[in-house]
């Protein structure tokens, strides 16, 4: 059996070798990010795993694993920061609040059954100044990524509270993407 990462996301590849497992074969899905008109995050998160994980070819020996994490402002998503004035505002919105992290799993096993996961992480940034803001910002370490922030570097030193899933901040929740694998028959290491 053998295991497609559907993320061309060296985080999620880190991600995984801290479980022991190396995928082996990486390619990257090509969909429409776009949210649905009066889609929930929740929902949103959970379809885009779902649809990037379909949209790899798979031969029959391979099972598939993509994900997709979500900024969640109440109803509001807050997608990737595409330049720097988006992710001043992103970062502005949140904060001095708690936001969501929602970030979903999905693996296709060899029988073509696709299973799915979402990992709610709770996190609150302290009350950022414009200066905060520019530092991080000029840093350009959250560009292109969920919300503007990236946690595992800067934005980590911002964040006065978090309840649940670290790895799922960074992209790839361990403990849902293990059990993942675990019920499609992949060994973990």
């Amino acid at each position: 059996m053998r295991l497609v990462l559907a993320s061309s996301s060296p985080r999620r590849r880190d991600l995984l070798a801290r479980i022991g497992v190396t995928p082996d074969r990486i390619a990257h899905p090509d969909i429409d990010e776009t949210p649905r008109p009066g889609e929930l995050p929740r929902a949103y998160a959970l379809r885009l795993a779902g649809e990037k994980a379909r949209a790899i070819d798979r031969a029959a020996d391979e099972i598939v694993l993509a994900g997709d994490t979500t900024i969640a402002l109440g109803r509001r998503i807050l997608a990737k920061a595409t330049d720097e004035a988006e992710q001043r505002r992103m970062l502005a919105l949140l904060s001095g609040r708690r936001h969501h992290c929602l970030s979903a799993i999905c693996v296709i096993d060899i029988a073509g059954r696709a299973r799915t996961r979402l990992s709610d992480t709770i996190v609150a940034f302290k009350r950022l100044s414009e200066a905060e803001i520019d530092r991080y910002v000029a840093s350009g370490e959250g560009l292109h990524k969920a919300g503007g922030y990236a946690i595992q570097g800067r934005a980590e030193s911002l964040v006065r509270f978090m309840s649940g899933s670290h790895s799922g901040v960074i992209g790839l929740p361990l403990f849902e993407t293990r059990a993942l694998l675990d019920a499609s028959g992949y060994p973990v290491g």
